[in-house]
């Protein structure tokens, strides 16, 4: 008999440093779907969503999908924002209680609310405690998320995807689907392990393209060729959330032989412990960035400036000034940037027409302690916008985005993307929307971490990261931290070389989530 699995949508990172709540706004100005718009949008794109139906409809399942919604990174979800999106999806596993197989969820990992610090846990608490313990429950999550114990308490499926950029979303979603199908059988009992070291994040930020993260993850796919053995994730952490268990995990979805298991999670854990000195990212003031820009000569292709610290996709406000302010007094000629948040701008060139000069109080607005207080420029209007673009590249490739009200303004040499809605840049077609054609760029200027380079490391001649001073800094020791379990990495250099998680009083963690 075919069987009958609800799935669902609902990802956040939450960055606990900013001011700008997320409210249910910032998800619906993202997306915000029920099921016939989810599949319509997301069903057949590099999404959980995608792979949990490419499963579905090879094994006939009944699929019952309240909603799929996600915002972009910023300060703790509101209780009104949590309750209402949790509440959607909860009342459709208590509807359909009696009919639910399995449970597959695309979450994040990393979502932190007002009134919780997770987010996941807690709605997996939520679901299980109407379906029981028998219902088997899958969730794909974010490398960055933060996996805490009732993560791992309450689904026996825990995967969390391969890539950054992550251009094995609907992979992993498909991974996730098929141990879940086996599950539904009665073929396999599989439960997560979880092995976690006292740190704010993997030192290299999770990367996947070069650096130790490659040897994991080759680890981790030869491990998941064993018996018994049907997921290995590891987890860089996401150090911008201030909570009790902040840090990086690595996962195994197995049964049988726990301590085996066990022992390979913990080689793969101890290595981003003795590990947690070495970076890949050599970080250039933005002076020194500037300096790049102004003497490139793009033989190659574009130089391509990550403003790392102003990253949107890990909570920064977008904002952040110094680096533009650095490149115009550099003179840079022939160059592009985007997409610097700025609503209040985007609202006054809204009076104003295409070629006009005008003047304008430019970012800078939210914190200025964070990247830069505005700057007064005098610039000219390219285009005005509705801030709609449709991905082209291998993270979003057919998927509609939206910056909100934006214009392009030319200051000097720059031509800058002025958008209304906080977005990563991760793809050319965010640029090509607007008139922007950053191919044909002598420096191209992203405010991006990593994400990127899937779309924009083919084009480029060559790639450097900056620091701004913005929000996300890599210097995570410049961040008020209250909640993170101490002693921790990087807070408290002079720590003793011990990893384990019974520094932090959690060396009887369960198992086996609780469960046969």
């Amino acid at each position: 008999m075919p069987f009958t699995v609800l799935t669902a949508e609902f990802q956040h990172e939450s960055n606990t440093f900013s001011c700008r709540k997320t409210n249910l706004k910032a998800f619906r100005d993202r997306y915000y779907y029920d099921a016939k718009e989810a599949f319509a949008e997301r069903g057949d794109a590099n999404t959980p969503l995608g792979g949990f139906l490419d499963v579905a409809r090879r094994q006939g399942w009944t699929v019952i999908h309240p909603i799929s919604t996600g915002a972009t990174p910023a300060g703790p979800v509101t209780v009104e924002a949590y309750e209402h999106i949790a509440g959607v999806i909860l009342a459709a596993v208590a509807e359909n209680r009696d009919r639910i197989d399995g449970i597959l969820l695309g979450l994040h990992g990393a979502m932190v609310a007002e009134h919780l610090e997770d987010g996941e846990g807690e709605l997996l608490t939520r679901i299980r405690s109407i379906v029981g313990p028998d219902i088997p429950i899958g969730v794909t999550l974010d490398p960055h998320a933060n996996v805490t114990e009732a993560m791992v308490a309450q689904a026996q499926i825990v995967i969390g995807y391969k890539t950054y950029p992550h251009v094995d979303m609907r992979e992993r979603g498909v991974q996730a689907a098929s141990i879940l199908a086996r599950a539904m059988t009665g073929e396999i009992r599989p439960i997560t392990l979880r092995e976690h070291r006292p740190m704010l994040e993997e030192a290299t930020g999770g990367r996947t393209d070069t650096g130790p993260m490659v040897a994991r993850l080759t680890r981790a796919v030869a491990y998941e060729q064993e018996p018994d053995v049907f997921a290995v994730s590891v987890n860089g952490g996401f150090g911008n959330a201030d909570i009790a268990e902040v840090g990086p995990t690595a996962l195994v979805t197995c049964q049988g032989d726990v301590a085996k298991h066990r022992a390979v999670i913990q080689e793969i854990a101890d290595d981003i412990w003795n590990r947690r000195n070495e970076v890949v990212n050599h970080y250039l003031s933005v002076d020194e960035a500037a300096a790049r820009a102004r003497n490139y000569q793009a033989t190659k292709g574009p130089l391509v400036i990550a403003d790392y610290a102003d990253n949107p996709g890990g909570g920064a406000y977008g904002d952040s000034t110094r680096l533009l302010a650095a490149l115009i007094a550099a003179e840079v000629e022939d160059a592009c940037l985007g997409g610097l948040v700025d609503p209040e701008a985007v609202a006054e060139l809204s009076s104003h027409e295409p070629g006009e000069t005008v003047r304008l109080r430019l970012g800078g607005k939210t914190d200025p302690r964070f990247g830069g207080g505005p700057l007064d420029v005098t610039a000219t209007l390219l285009g005005r916008f509705t801030g709609d673009y449709v991905g082209e590249g291998p993270m979003m490739a057919g998927m509609k985005g939206s910056f909100g009200p934006s214009a392009v303004i030319r200051i000097g040499g720059i031509d800058v993307l002025v958008i209304s809605n906080p977005a990563q840049m991760l793809d050319l077609g965010q640029f090509h929307a607007f008139g922007i054609t950053p191919e044909r760029c002598r420096s191209v200027v992203v405010k991006s971490m990593q994400h990127f380079r899937a779309s924009f490391e083919p084009i480029a001649g060559e790639v450097i990261v900056a620091d701004s001073g913005a929000l996300c800094t890599p210097d995570l020791t410049k961040l008020p931290f209250r909640r993170a379990r101490r002693p921790i990495f990087p807070l408290d250099q002079d720590m003793e070389n011990t990893s384990r998680d019974n520094a932090h009083g959690l060396a009887d963690a369960p198992e086996s989530n609780g469960r046969p």
